[in-house]
């Protein structure tokens, strides 16, 4: 007696049908090793993780009324970093906030930030204030690239064209600090930046960055914000900072940690925008990037955050922190 089981065909497949990918997780961003247009020596990044392992990020700042008012109305300090060199000044004739930056053609990597965050994550926190989403947001103007950007006449900088993108660099983020300030925004932990050399947007990566814009050009208004909005997935972090309470937002009266001693998760988007309108972005936590050292952390909402803005070489450029300069509205 035959056994019929070992004499069927085997089930037909129709190898002609596609799957339904719309569901499935972006794939993950394409890492490149190094920068087409300019990258730092190995020495200065060795140096740069060794001192991110020696200085942890720090906590949450409790701000007095007056310093709270000050960064939500965009009146924000520059601070002038020891490796710059040229100019950092306050714009006297635009709105509180606006500053004006101007450097030499000889000058190193360094990161510009302000005195004070752009978001406090004690009082800005959709989870204390009883919001559901939070958006920080900032512009610079590109006034001239390269060495024609240090021109004692205004008007020949307004003609001149952008310099070789490898002399000149403008990169563009957001730091919780501390953090290197010879290393640009997006090489080091709890940073990103989208650099203006290469076009590349950089989270926590010493390396090369991914591709993500074009390069930035003289008159081009430049923006980057990020959104965090309160997930819905189950509470994540095991130490949440002070006044954070559960996913539901409410205090145990024990430091703020909730039932299971966590706090809520956000989503964060990160956003570009181009002379007023926004041109790309990406998901902070689907779109990590390949080489990215720690991940998201400091970014996530649980740390303070300040605006950031790279250079390298001659550049001329303003910044502008207060709303009321902006070309971009953010909702």
């Amino acid at each position: 007696m035959t056994d019929s089981k070992s004499t069927d065909p085997p089930p037909y497949h129709d190898w002609t049908s596609i799957p339904d990918t719309a569901l499935l997780p972006p794939p993950p961003s394409l890492s490149y090793l190094s920068s087409p247009t300019a990258n730092a020596s190995e020495d200065e990044g060795e140096r740069a993780y060794l001192w991110c392992k020696t200085n942890p990020l720090w906590p949450p700042y409790q701000l007095s009324p007056m310093d709270l008012s000050t960064l939500h109305a965009g009146h924000l300090t520059l601070i002038r970093p020891a490796e710059i060199s040229g100019t950092v000044e306050p714009v006297r004739r635009a709105h509180p906030g606006t500053w004006h930056v101007r450097t030499n053609p000889n000058c190193r990597d360094n990161c510009l930030q302000t005195s004070l965050p752009v978001y406090s994550a004690i009082a800005d926190s959709p989870l204390v204030n009883g919001t559901s989403r939070k958006t920080v947001y900032f512009e610079i103007h590109i006034i001239s690239l390269g060495p024609q950007a240090h021109h004692a006449n205004p008007f020949a900088r307004m003609r001149a064209q952008p310099a070789e993108e490898a002399e000149t660099g403008i990169a563009i983020g957001f730091i919780a600090p501390p953090f290197p300030s010879w290393r640009l925004p997006g090489w080091q932990r709890g940073s990103l930046g989208v650099h203006g050399d290469d076009g590349r947007r950089y989270v926590n990566n010493t390396f090369g960055g991914v591709d993500f814009t074009t390069a930035f050009k003289a008159g081009e208004t430049v923006g980057i914000g990020i959104t965090w909005t309160v997930s819905n997935e189950p509470p994540a972090y095991e130490e949440p900072p002070p006044a954070y309470g559960d996913f539901s937002g409410k205090s145990d009266g024990k430091g703020g940690k909730g039932e299971q001693g966590r706090k809520a998760k956000f989503d964060a988007e990160v956003f570009l925008t181009r002379n007023g309108a926004k041109t790309g972005g990406w998901d902070l936590h689907e779109q990590l990037d390949e080489e990215a050292e720690g991940g998201t952390d400091g970014l996530e909402g649980e740390k303070d955050i300040f605006p950031a803005i790279g250079t390298f070489g001659a550049a001329d450029f303003e910044v502008r922190f207060n709303p009321a300069s902006w070309m971009y509205r953010p909702r």
